[in-house]
């Protein structure tokens, strides 16, 4: 785990604590252990669940800039990417992770319970049931999420959770810029507007990566998310 710390000093600027590496190192074991029994993620090497998972997931930091979140919302979180990687380098910070498949909220659960993360709460259900509940719409300062949708979908999934000047981070590929440009209207319907496109490198992956980061400038009308469904259906282009 040393090299895996220097990286992600090198990559963030923030030097990982003896604490904090150990629960990166517990973390990789109960995937791996968990992954033999539950299909949780095709990554089962031990280097690249470091570098593709972890350090992916952390590499939203370089998107908080003097934004620091005191609470996030992982939509679509999977074995708990990108939330419980950012919940252990921000541990006083509020964490909700939205997950639909039972057995991945499971292992999240599991991961939560196993590290002893507090504030952390998991949901087992779709992002468009969740973003229609008081408690959490509109309040977030960040919502993120990585290999959910196409961005056109899922500003419509992320936008509803943040609140006023908060900000959304969706993590993507090399299509990246393609996206935000046929995003345009969603993000400005939802109340959002286009900050950046981080391009990141990442230690030991090949493809382009990039974050991007929408500010939310107005309320999300009261009609979004639509019904389960209709956002991956009826996209906003």
């Amino acid at each position: 785990m040393a090299k895996f710390a220097r990286e992600v000093e090198s990559l963030i600027g923030v030097k990982l604590s003896a604490s904090q590496i150990k629960a990166f190192q517990i973390y990789e074991n109960e995937l791996i252990e968990w992954n033999k029994i539950i299909n949780l993620t095709a990554i089962r090497d031990v280097s690249q669940i470091r570098c593709k998972h972890f350090l992916d997931s952390l590499s939203c930091w370089l998107a908080f800039g003097d934004r620091k979140p005191k609470s996030i919302i992982d939509i679509g979180s999977g074995a708990g990417f990108p939330g419980i990687p950012l919940k252990i380098l921000l541990p006083k910070m509020q964490l909700t992770l939205v997950e639909s498949i039972g057995k991945k909220a499971k292992f999240c659960e599991h991961i939560v319970q196993t590290l002893r993360l507090e504030n952390v709460t998991v949901i087992t259900a779709r992002a468009e049931e969740v973003g229609k509940t008081e408690i959490h719409r509109e309040n977030y300062d960040w919502a993120v999420a990585r290999a959910v949708a196409a961005l056109p979908i899922l500003v419509e999934f992320l936008l509803p959770f943040t609140r006023l000047n908060g900000g959304v981070i969706a993590q993507k590929g090399g299509n990246a810029p393609a996206e935000v440009q046929q995003a345009q209207n969603a993000i400005r319907v939802l109340g959002g507007r286009l900050h950046q496109l981080i391009p990141v490198s990442i230690p030991g992956v090949v493809e382009e990566r990039y974050l991007v980061v929408i500010n939310k400038v107005a309320p999300t009308p009261s009609i979004y998310p639509r019904l389960t469904g209709t956002p991956t259906k009826k996209p906003l282009l």
